[in-house]
């Protein structure tokens, strides 16, 4: 069962759209066991609920959306967050991003876009408005140019051994395929590449997959593939 928490403004008129949205969750099925009418009380009830996806607005009053995404994930990385806010602007991506964001969409998507964006987030996907995923990318292989703040501590493990097929299907990750994708090119099955890529976030020790693509393109794993 899909568990979902949902910050918003709260304003009459915002207000009325969360439990439009809400109504729309439940009717498809998801268990929306919580909402928020301000930043501090959506990582309270967070914490309480500790919810498969948090659907999150940036606006909020009394703590930024970023901030809620960066302490809820901190809390407990298992939680997948998916912004849903009115601006599409690069720097208001990048930082939901780099505050643990899994997806981004803009607020016009339709009904039938964002039931399927919470259900692919649920599922460990990143799911970003069309045209915002080449823009996340982009970032990631710019920051992974640039030279690293300190060198390598001695003594520090090496990293942890994938397999062949686990570096197959990161190198995929990458490039921006969804686990769909994948399984059609890869003649697996969804679960199968969605347990491929649990294994290999273990092994490497990161929550998501923003930060496996990001260490992924910092490898130079993402110009393996054609």
């Amino acid at each position: 069962m899909i568990e979902l928490a949902r910050a918003s403004e709260a304003t009459l008129s915002q207000a009325l759209r969360v439990e439009a949205v809400a109504r729309d969750l439940a009717d498809a099925g998801f268990e929306v066991v919580a909402t928020a009418g301000d930043g501090a009380q959506a990582v309270r009830r967070a914490a309480a609920s500790s919810p498969q996806v948090l659907l999150l607005d940036l606006n909020l009053p009394l703590l930024p959306g970023v901030e809620v995404c960066r302490q809820v994930v901190a809390r407990d990385p298992a939680v997948r967050v998916l912004v849903l806010s009115a601006s599409g602007e690069q720097a208001d991506v990048l930082e939901a991003v780099k505050s643990g964001a899994t997806g981004y969409l803009v607020k016009s998507a339709g009904r039938e876009e964002l039931l399927a964006a919470v259900r692919s987030t649920a599922a460990g996907e990143a799911v970003f408005t069309p045209g915002l995923a080449g823009l996340v990318l982009g970032e990631f292989r710019r920051l992974a140019a640039e030279p690293p703040a300190a060198s390598p501590r001695a003594g520090q493990p090496p990293v942890p051994h994938l397999t062949a097929r686990e570096t197959e299907v990161l190198r995929m990750v990458a490039k921006g395929l969804s686990y769909r994708q994948i399984a059609d090119r890869l003649t697996l099955s969804h679960r199968t590449v969605q347990n491929h890529v649990q294994n290999t976030l273990g092994k490497l020790q990161l929550h998501n997959r923003v930060e496996l693509v990001r260490y992924a393109i910092e490898q130079g794993l993402d110009d393996d593939l054609g």
